[in-house]
């Protein structure tokens, strides 16, 4: 079966982790992306660490199954490559500095009386209007504004979440923002300007605490691992000096885990633990009292007795852990792919649709596609050698 975006075609002036996680999504659904990177160096990811057969963690994740052009954009010469690229387009996606795309003559205004079915999306840190439209913007200054961290980490400190949530939560609002508009051109024939932003993205998933705050008078408390708002909810050392995460939701729950897991159901009837605001009110004693029972127990025994209950659980995995998870195996996620340094692991994307299998290619060079891509347009090779011995363009392995 074809793959639901096949004739698609996608040109990313993109860095670090908002944009190229969008498109590398756009690509596994079938897409062609074609990635733009400054001469030189390319995307800031590719320098950020070399841990992965040296190259760089981030750029691995979110960069494969594209092509890579290597152009100086702010030479004169790279217009007409630039506009060529994009008349052929259906989709652009920039996530460049405030202003900067506009500068550059790629605005959504300009790129669109051009082509008028293009999809033009923008992700930015906090939009195009408001007292915040200039400002710059990074994943963890974002958690900050959107209030994450002040109801993540201890009552003591704060803390930041400990991926890019902010980055992330833009890529996917775009991702889901593009196949809308991609929809409504195919119905309606028409383009579209999408303003994606870092922030309310962020924001909307800070809904429960917003509403939580707004309504009750105070943001939930910072209270580490635990559920600011739901007792017990989190993680408990065994005996073993392990550590087992466990929820309970309802006080049927409640119940069972009093009668089976601390195999004390006179817990369930005290005054202090009878509903779930009673239960946080107390939370500390609530605590005591699973604590007194588990350190008696192990890890393995604990989880045993949860999974008899019908308790919600987990144990606290390592990354390594993560990477080696029996569900993953079971489940066949892990793929190879090829890079500049040879075939790595890669997790199967998770939009598991029946008949489709998501494309998974190599991650480029930078500029292991600029020869190709410039032929494509028309340029001759006395042209593509001249734009790379100006520096317009780098070809992969040439400074």
């Amino acid at each position: 079966m074809k793959r639901p975006l096949e004739g698609i075609t996608v040109v990313g002036l993109e860095q670090v982790i908002a944009g190229p996680f969008c498109t590398r999504q756009l690509a596994e659904l079938g897409a062609r992306v074609i990635k733009i990177e400054r001469t030189g160096d390319g995307d800031a990811a590719r320098g950020y660490d070399g841990t992965v057969k040296g190259q760089s963690s981030h750029f691995v994740w979110v960069n494969r199954s594209k092509e890579s052009l290597a152009l100086d954009v702010k030479h004169p010469a790279a217009k007409p490559i630039l506009e060529k690229l994009i008349q052929k387009a259906d989709v652009f996606v920039q996530n460049l500095a405030p202003g900067a795309a506009e500068r550059l003559g790629l605005g959504a205004a300009e790129l669109r009386a051009q082509n008028p079915r293009l999809i033009w999306c923008g992700i930015s840190g906090y939009g195009t209007g408001g007292p915040y439209a200039d400002k710059k913007a990074y994943d963890l200054l974002v958690q900050c504004e959107a209030g994450l961290l002040s109801v993540t980490g201890t009552p003591e400190q704060p803390a930041k979440a400990g991926i890019s949530v902010a980055d992330i939560a833009a890529g996917m609002y775009a991702l889901s923002s593009i196949l809308a508009a991609l929809y409504r051109r195919q119905a309606e024939g028409v383009g579209a300007t999408l303003d994606i932003t870092m922030f309310e993205s962020l924001g909307e998933w800070m809904g429960f605490p917003g509403y939580f705050s707004a309504y009750g008078g105070e943001a939930p408390p910072r209270s580490g691992a635990h559920h600011a708002t739901i007792v017990p909810y989190g993680p408990f050392k065994a005996g073993d000096g392990g550590t087992v995460f466990l929820s309970i939701q309802n006080e049927r729950e409640f119940q069972r885990f009093c009668e089976v897991v601390l195999e004390n159901d006179s817990l369930a009837k005290d005054r202090r633990f009878l509903s779930g605001p009673l239960r946080t009110q107390n939370r500390n004693a609530m605590h005591e009292e699973i604590e007194k029972i588990f350190r008696k127990l192990n890890s393995a025994e604990i989880l045993a007795r949860l999974e008899k209950a019908g308790i919600a659980n987990a144990k606290l995995n390592s990354m390594r852990e993560f990477w080696d998870h029996p569900q993953l195996e079971a489940r066949d996620r892990w793929r190879e792919v090829d890079s500049p340094a040879g075939p790595i692991d890669a997790m199967k994307p998770p939009f598991n649709m029946d008949g489709f299998e998501p494309r998974m290619d190599a991650i480029p060079a930078l500029g292991a596609h600029s020869r190709a891509i410039l032929s494509e347009l028309g340029f001759t090779a006395a042209d593509i050698q001249r734009m790379a011995k100006e520096n317009i363009i780098q070809e992969e392995g040439k400074p």
